[in-house]
């Protein structure tokens, strides 16, 4: 059984009967079930198929909220070999909210780090439910820096809610720590690529983010601000979330549209969490095309990126 969001109740209850049956089937306490079992399951799998088709942004900010969808560990596990990670910011201490380093994928040297919002309570806390602290984003700069010399490309997976507002956070300067982490991105000289594979929030997702082509996840949000946030400050009322996610493009589809993303991943019917290892092989499957697109038309990679930002600007 999944964690299921509210907007998926009728999937729920029928995917609750066929367990039930189940359950009855192996028991030996039933008659042959197998064909109301499959009748049932076609009927869940309909009913996914008709919620997911028409997810507004309001629901789409839950499915890239699902806690368990793949966070950034389990595509470095799964994407990435001799992965060597960096730790500390060597000022003031280490940020597990961000984790990097180097590694190979599939063959070849490769720089990747990305926001790890963690899986339990005990790994959340480690992470700090992914919002990095001003050591985070300089032992990402640390990170850049060191691809930049070694000429090895660079790979990030974002999934934020933000980078953490606490005072001692401010103290140490997170506003001066994310505006340098985005300067480092755009004055790398190798290749970058970014992947939103969940939340994309505010300067703590741009922080390393921006990148020479950026992805998105179907299901995943991009934003400068959480739709919370947003409602909180327009209308002074939290409850009109769902309209402040409508308002603000937020989404994958949204944002190809206005050209702030370069390409969508497609994920699995009902969302990453249902199937993580296609999301994951289909994520590691673009990152190798684009690298190969990279390396057979070299390119000037700082320029094109200070010029597609300015483009971006431009547009809009």
């Amino acid at each position: 059984m999944y964690n299921y969001l509210d907007f998926e109740k009728a999937v729920a209850d029928l995917d609750g009967k066929i367990l039930e049956l189940k359950k009855l089937a192996e028991s030996g306490e039933a008659v042959d079930v197998g064909e109301e079992i499959s009748r049932l399951e076609k009927r869940s799998k309909d009913a996914l198929r008709d919620v997911y088709k028409a997810l507004t942004p309001w629901q789409k900010v839950q499915v890239a909220r699902h806690p368990d969808r793949p966070h950034c560990l389990d595509y470095v596990d799964a994407l990435f070999t001799d992965f060597t990670p960096m730790a500390g910011d060597r000022a003031f201490g280490e940020d597990n909210a961000i984790v990097g380093g180097f590694a190979r994928f599939r063959g070849q040297p490769i720089a990747v780090m990305g926001q790890e919002k963690g899986s339990d309570t005990k790994s959340r806390l480690k992470h700090n439910f992914g919002s990095p602290r001003p050591e985070g984003y300089r032992k990402a700069v640390r990170i850049m820096e060191l691809a930049d010399r070694f000429s090895i490309p660079l790979v990030t997976l974002v999934d934020t809610a933000g980078a953490y507002p606490g005072v001692g956070a401010e103290e140490r300067g997170q506003a001066e720590a994310i505006a340098r982490s985005t300067s480092a991105c755009l004055a790398l000289k190798v290749p970058s690529i970014s992947v939103i594979i969940g939340e994309g929030g505010s300067g703590g997702a741009i922080a390393i983010a921006t990148a020479n082509r950026v992805f998105m996840l179907e299901h995943a949000i991009y934003s400068v601000i959480s739709p919370e946030g947003a409602a909180s400050i327009l209308w002074r009322d939290t409850t009109r979330s769902r309209d402040a996610a409508t308002n603000m493009k937020i989404t994958a589809q949204d944002l190809r549209d206005l050209k702030v993303i370069d390409a969508i991943i497609p994920e699995p019917l009902g969302g990453a969490h249902r199937s993580p290892e296609t999301v994951i092989k289909a994520t590691g499957d673009l990152i190798d095309r684009t690298l190969a697109e990279f390396k057979a038309n070299p390119m000037d990679f700082r320029e094109h990126r200070r010029e597609k930002y300015l483009a971006i600007g431009r547009s809009l």
